[in-house]
């Protein structure tokens, strides 16, 4: 193992630490709040709700998918792919910043409409951390890989550690696998960002709230997606 090597598992220990950490009294008091709010919400909203955002999902995968560019990167070393990942998130969360001001500055219209904007952004970014760090999103298996990584970056505790498992034993969890849970994938995600989106439809506070929350919701992500792709990296003991 080289030192760089090295340095990457010990902060793949902090992280798997920060992972498994119990979420702040607010957001468990805020998460709660939340599931009274859906058990009040009647079940053909949450089954329109689940297939509206899976359609979107699925639709921003395949065009993901088809506009990020396969780069050959198999000459880089685990540092070198690091540093491109940074680098990617850096541009990813300027975008990101710019479409939340712009959303956030025109009120609830616009404001509804960061939703799908922000998750394109998103999955995007995922499709450029899984070609740096040489994995073929030509394969189903590692497009659900990729949604695990969302999920683990946007879910409450409980889901985050069930989550976590599943990447950190993902050669033997997949061929369990064949899609995610769209009910709970949905409701996770509009759970963890209810709060700061709602604030974000306010004229005039929303454009600093919208472009503040999707600078941390993509730093939040890349973080996650570089540590996800390292950890299975040096689980296989190769650098791709």
């Amino acid at each position: 193992m080289t030192g760089y090597q090295s340095k990457v598992s010990e902060e793949l220990a902090g992280w798997k630490r920060k992972v498994s950490k119990r979420s702040s009294l607010l957001n468990r008091l805020s998460k709660q709040a939340q599931l009274k709010v859906n058990g009040l919400i009647p079940e053909k909203a949450h089954r329109i709700m689940t297939e509206s955002i899976k359609g979107m999902v699925k639709t921003t995968l395949v065009g993901s998918n088809m506009t990020t560019r396969k780069g050959n990167f198999t000459e880089l070393s685990l540092e070198e792919r690091d540093d491109l990942l940074r680098e990617k998130l850096s541009a990813y969360r300027k975008t990101a910043v710019i479409e939340g001001a712009g959303t956030g500055a025109g009120g609830i219209l616009l404001g509804l409409a960061d939703f799908p904007l922000l998750l394109s952004i998103k999955m995007k970014f995922l499709f450029e951390a899984a070609a740096i760090y040489g994995f073929d999103t030509n394969e189903y298996e590692e497009r659900l890989f990729l949604l695990h990584v969302f999920q683990l970056a946007f879910s409450s505790d409980e889901k985050r550690r069930e989550t976590f498992a599943t990447i950190e034993n993902w050669e033997e969890r997949k061929q369990e696998l064949r899609d995610v849970d769209w009910r709970v994938f949905q409701q996770e995600y509009r759970d963890y960002i209810d709060l700061v989106k709602m604030l974000q439809l306010i004229p005039g506070f929303g454009a600093v709230v919208g472009a503040y929350a999707n600078y941390n919701l993509l730093d939040h992500l890349g973080e996650t997606a570089m540590n996800s792709y390292r950890l299975r990296l040096l689980a296989d003991g190769v650098e791709r």
